[in-house]
């Protein structure tokens, strides 16, 4: 009874984080029974990771706008433009990836820092910004593109980012014998690292959770890495794009959990008046957020392009609403402050799987619109309805 009590309260004070992974789960439960299993099949689900991954970039650079009260419209386009111009140094210039690569990054981070300008500095509304962003780069895209409409990349070592999976060491079964090795070392770091949090709390007379509870949540995540784990090497494995953007949730988990910096955007986007009274370069934050944001559009559009295998007019068409949505789902707040990276790629995730398996239920498209947009409403409502009952 005390356990049963004990995990009601858990789930009440973290619904937002768990309501999310609740969600996915039962979509795809949902889809798994309705295409007969085909929706869980290893191919759906490598072709569906795999199809997420320029907007989980997206996702995570938008989250920490969204964080400190800003939007960004620009990023869609920005990473086609981008895309793009990775394209055109790849075979009109001759130039190698390995200068491709850094060079568009490093576009990304001065068109951040122009955003971030014209903030921070001349404090137009990020909305008003990143529009005008979104029509210029869109048009630049069109200029870049003029007279070819597609530029078609045949550099494999590019084209394999987007499309390569990484080799294996051995052939076992028809498994991905490294794949596997790979999900096995990160169940246990993820259980040596929840047990050092746990003791480190525990030294300071922090409150945890009961040892059940603890056992509890471990097992299950555990047990949703090995799935996941199990059904990609049952396949081809991990793919390169699903490795990019581990590195980048990594790293950005890392920067916003336990940097100082990461510290210093949600006390911005808490409350700004607050955090520059309290010594905070606000502005500089905002310049830090911005130049992130499209420095990861860029890598999204290096992986879009390297799927595609080409540069197109049409690429960056609707990703910064598709990177919004899934912040909002992954559970960030409209009001800023709350929001976590690791959320929105289950957001993302989330919206992935919906177009997945309406894809494969053959449901039409007008009406996967109406259901993901009213998917996206009930995040809103439920952020809204959530922060009401804190107060």
């Amino acid at each position: 009874m005390k356990f049963v009590k004990e995990s009601r309260t858990l789930i009440k004070q973290n619904i937002r984080d768990y309501g999310m992974y609740i969600a996915l789960f039962l979509i795809m439960l949902t889809f798994t029974i309705t295409t007969d299993g085909l929706f869980i099949s290893s191919r759906n689900i490598s072709n569906l990771i795999n199809q997420t991954g320029y907007i989980a970039v997206l996702a995570v650079g938008m989250t920490l706008v969204i964080v400190i009260r800003h939007i960004d419209l620009s990023v869609g386009f920005v990473a086609g433009f981008l895309g793009a111009i990775a394209a055109i140094m790849l075979t009109k210039m001759g130039l190698s990836v390995i200068i491709t690569i850094p060079v568009i990054l490093l576009l990304g981070i001065l068109i951040g820092l122009v955003n971030g300008f014209l903030v921070a500095k001349l404090e137009i509304p990020s909305f008003v910004a990143s529009l005008a962003g979104m029509l210029v780069f869109r048009g630049a895209l069109l200029l870049v593109t003029e007279g070819t409409g597609t530029i078609i990349i045949n550099n494999e070592f590019f084209n394999a980012i987007g499309n390569g999976f990484i080799p294996d060491i051995a052939n076992v079964g028809n498994f991905h014998l490294l794949t596997l090795i790979l999900g096995t070392l990160a169940i246990a770091l993820y259980v040596w690292s929840e047990a050092r949090t746990r003791a480190n709390k525990k030294k300071y007379n922090f409150e945890v959770t009961s040892l059940g509870m603890f056992i509890l949540k471990i097992s299950f995540v555990s047990a949703l890495i090995a799935c996941v784990t199990w059904i990609l090497a049952g396949y081809n494995g991990l793919s390169w794009t699903v490795v990019v953007v581990l590195i980048v949730v990594a790293l950005y988990h890392f920067i916003s959990t336990k940097t100082v910096l990461g510290r210093h955007i949600y006390a911005v986007g808490g409350n700004p008046e607050a955090a520059k009274l309290s010594g905070i370069n606000v502005k500089k934050i905002t310049f830090i957020v911005f130049g992130s944001m499209s420095m990861l559009a860029a890598l999204s559009g290096i992986l879009y392009t390297s799927r595609l295998q080409s540069a197109t007019t049409t690429a960056g068409t609707l990703f910064e609403l598709d990177a919004i949505a899934a912040a909002y789902v992954g559970g960030v707040s409209a009001a800023g402050g709350v929001g976590k990276v690791t959320g929105s790629i289950i957001g993302a995730l989330v919206m992935a799987s919906l177009t997945s398996g309406m894809n494969l239920m053959g449901v039409g498209i007008s009406y996967q619109y109406i259901i993901r947009g009213a998917v996206l409403a009930a995040a809103v409502i439920f952020d809204v309805a959530t922060r009401k009952r804190r107060k």
